[in-house]
């Protein structure tokens, strides 16, 4: 991991906090008491009112082996939610359609207004280069609003943050709560915020689904918002097996990242791509620096396996990129001179007009999204 990474620190012996936490997740962890730890909780909710819980989920390797977890491992009933973020991909929609299926549970889905988030995608690539204030807003909040309505207080995430950077440690339990949805979620800008940018073109009223909801209304139907990956050791290639064997779970290529490894990572976002060559971009790494410092971590890769890799898929502009200008009305000099603003010292600014373009992935002519651009 580089220095440029997000909320990375080092000790006195050159090794980052999070590869400390991972020490302290397989060393230190009573498994067993966490794991009964969380039957109580759920014996706690269990059949207490139409659900016994809530799982947000994007369809992705970790909230559907939340969902199938908690189904039949721990005997909840659950309710399915998912906010989608407009770029859901083909396959993921046909997994997630099996997954509701085969589990047996219900599902509650939301999308939002595609013109209000065209405006909120260009503010935040504006304001943050990050093109997905919208996804990160509302896959985090619409389900706590979602708890609220139908009155079922325990909300179950996946994988906790602990496993990837160090605004938590897994030396305490990560609560999923407003201060983690300031702290890491919204990137440093709250709805309020996104109506004053946009200078009055959208209203509160268009972005209650990305607000938090108040604290008062989460109280009064004592809400517990955490994470299951707090509770059993979280390792997202054995349960991507698992839900793979068992629901039929497939998968698919990503930009940037071997398929024959990581045929289960960040499946479900079409523009996953995009958001990868901004981070190359910032900060000089992007998913294979992330995934092959998991990978060495947990043993699976040595480092001189995982720089060879690095070296091999990072550092292409990914083909999903032309499908991302043509909905935003954008020319790739506008995308690339705002890019360029948020580079994080001491990466030296790329010269993108010499950044090679990336193979088209085979589904991306297939891509919902495409029908929402205007010819």
């Amino acid at each position: 991991m580089l220095e440029t990474q997000d909320m990375i620190s080092f000790d006195e012996a050159g090794v980052c906090a999070t590869c400390r936490q991972i020490e302290f997740k397989q060393e230190k962890i009573d498994w067993d008491k966490r794991r009964e730890e969380f039957m109580a909780i759920a014996d706690e909710y269990r059949g207490k009112g139409p659900y016994d819980c809530i799982v947000p989920f994007s369809g992705g390797k970790d909230s559907t082996f939340t969902a199938l977890a908690l189904a039949r491992d721990f005997g909840l009933r659950p309710l399915i939610v998912s906010y989608d973020h407009g770029f859901y991909r083909p396959q993921v929609l046909l997994d997630t359609e099996r997954t509701i299926k085969k589990l047996g549970v219900d599902y509650h889905k939301f999308k939002g207004d595609w013109q209000t988030v065209k405006k909120l995608m260009r503010e935040s690539l504006i304001r943050k280069g990050d093109i997905m204030w919208h996804s990160h807003c509302g896959i985090y909040a619409y389900p706590m609003h979602v708890a609220i309505m139908q009155k079922v207080p325990l909300i179950v995430w996946g994988e906790p943050t602990s496993e990837y950077v160090s605004y938590y440690s897994y030396e305490e339990n990560e609560d999923v709560d407003e201060k983690r949805f300031n702290r890491l979620v919204n990137l440093g800008i709250n709805a309020e915020d996104m109506v004053g940018f946009l200078d009055g073109s959208v209203t509160i009223r268009d972005l209650l689904p990305y607000t938090y909801p108040k604290i008062a209304d989460l109280r009064a139907i004592g809400y517990r918002s955490i994470c299951l990956g707090n509770y059993i050791p979280w390792d997202t290639r054995k349960q991507s097996e698992r839900i793979r064997d068992e629901i039929g779970w497939k998968g698919a290529p990503v930009e940037g990242i071997p398929f024959e490894r990581y045929w289960y990572e960040k499946v479900e976002d079409a523009f996953q791509g995009i958001q990868d060559y901004l981070k190359w971009i910032k900060r000089g790494m992007s998913r294979m620096t992330h995934l092959a410092s998991i990978d060495i971590r947990n043993s699976r890769m040595t480092r001189d396996e995982g720089l060879a890799m690095i070296e091999k898929y990072e550092g292409f502009r990914p083909a999903s990129l032309d499908v991302f200008l043509k909905a935003m009305n954008m020319t790739e000099e506008e995308f690339n001179r705002i890019a360029l603003t948020h580079v994080v010292a001491p990466q030296v600014p790329p010269d993108l007009s010499k950044v090679p373009r990336g193979p088209e992935l085979a589904d991306q002519k297939e891509w919902t999204i495409n029908n929402d651009i205007e010819e």
